[in-house]
């Protein structure tokens, strides 16, 4: 193999590799990039078997083809220091190595045949979603989204695909989030995908994409990648019964001031406690040190009587960060049972800090 490659083409490529690389034990051939070089095109693959990445580039002048591979992150740290203009790629034996003009490395390969298979979309059913639409709706919900749980589906967010809708939902046991967007669909499932590759997702995918399924993997293809994740195997729970079915208070809430006000709190403290009066909202920090931070707005609540509840700010502002309008939607009915926040087709329900 060896090929001509721009330096910013390059570090392009293997910077979008780096997230897919095993990282702890570098004697894996995870811990490795796979070049593959046709006679116009590169193929870079990288994967630690949960997810992986394909990435096809034509920008290349190729002399001669072949496969091999190098440690992914060794070679991005080498061609970050090297200076704009072409870098030459060129495998010998059981070695890459990487020149330009008066600079040459060399790095070990392993055996390019034993790198992992990767799934491919062949005979998959499809699932028909605006790729925009698909992005918006995982960065609604992706801070809410657990990590570390024991129970390995709250892991992940749930796409909940049924005949005339799609459901995102993802929840950390004191909050839930929910997108709901309506969609006409031949096949209801669903799919519990891992946090990392909803994270992953957002990076990659911007233009028409296509995304089929199996009962083990989820794949996204576009013009320059291929994205596969596993799928977590479980069930998850039953979000509807979280959502409240009657609200005894509807506030229609200005985002700008409420983030403001907020913030001012978290200087002291990220637990906080909300007092909506009939003409003004109240905030308070909860700390247990001998300090305290308040603030208010003026805002005509529609609340007669004065009605608390305690909170983490973070479920507030995260919410709050993704969403467009200048005003938002909660609803309130007992200080220590669920409030939702709502914007449109994206609702957040969160558990209050009992006082």
């Amino acid at each position: 193999m060896k090929i001509a490659i721009s330096k910013s083409v390059l570090e392009n490529i293997l910077i979008h590799a780096q997230p897919f690389l095993e990282k702890k034990d570098t004697s894996q051939i995870t811990s490795h990039i796979y070049f593959e070089v046709t006679s116009n095109r590169l193929i870079v693959k990288s994967t630690d078997h949960e997810v992986g990445l394909i990435i096809e580039n034509e920008d290349i002048s190729v002399t001669e083809s072949g496969k091999i591979t190098a440690n992914g992150k060794k070679m991005l740290d080498i061609v970050r220091i090297l200076k704009e203009g072409d870098v030459i790629l060129k495998s010998e034996r059981d070695t890459i190595h990487i020149q330009q003009a008066h600079s040459n490395f060399r790095l070990p390969a392993f055996n390019s045949d034993e790198f992992p298979a990767f799934p491919t979309s062949d005979d998959k059913p499809n699932i028909k979603i605006d790729s925009h639409l698909l992005i918006d709706s995982l960065k609604k919900i992706t801070s809410a989204t657990d990590t570390n749980n024991p129970k390995f589906e709250l892991n992940g967010a749930l796409i909940d695909i049924r005949s005339d809708s799609i459901n995102f939902v993802s929840t950390d046991t004191r909050r839930l989030a929910l997108v709901h967007i309506a969609n006409i669909n031949d096949t209801e499932l669903a799919l519990i995908v891992p946090k990392k590759a909803i994270v992953e997702i957002q990076k990659l995918f911007f233009d028409n994409i296509e995304i089929s399924y199996d009962n083990t993997y989820l794949i996204i293809r576009s013009d320059q990648f291929t994205f596969y994740t596993k799928l977590i195997n479980g069930k998850f729970p039953d979000y509807t019964r979280i959502i409240p079915k009657e609200i005894t208070h509807t506030l229609i809430l200005p985002k700008e001031k409420m983030i403001d006000a907020i913030k001012q709190i978290t200087t002291i403290s990220n637990d906080m406690k909300l007092t909506f009066k009939d003409q003004k909202i109240l905030f308070e920090s909860l700390s247990d040190d001998n300090i305290e931070a308040k603030t208010e707005i003026d805002h005509n609540t529609g609340i007669s009587s004065s009605f608390t509840l305690a909170v983490n700010s973070r479920y507030l502002l995260d919410f709050l960060a993704q969403i467009k309008g200048i005003e938002f939607t909660m609803g309130l009915n007992e200080p220590n049972l669920p409030f939702t926040l709502e914007e449109n087709d994206f609702k957040t329900i969160v558990m209050p800090i009992v006082i």
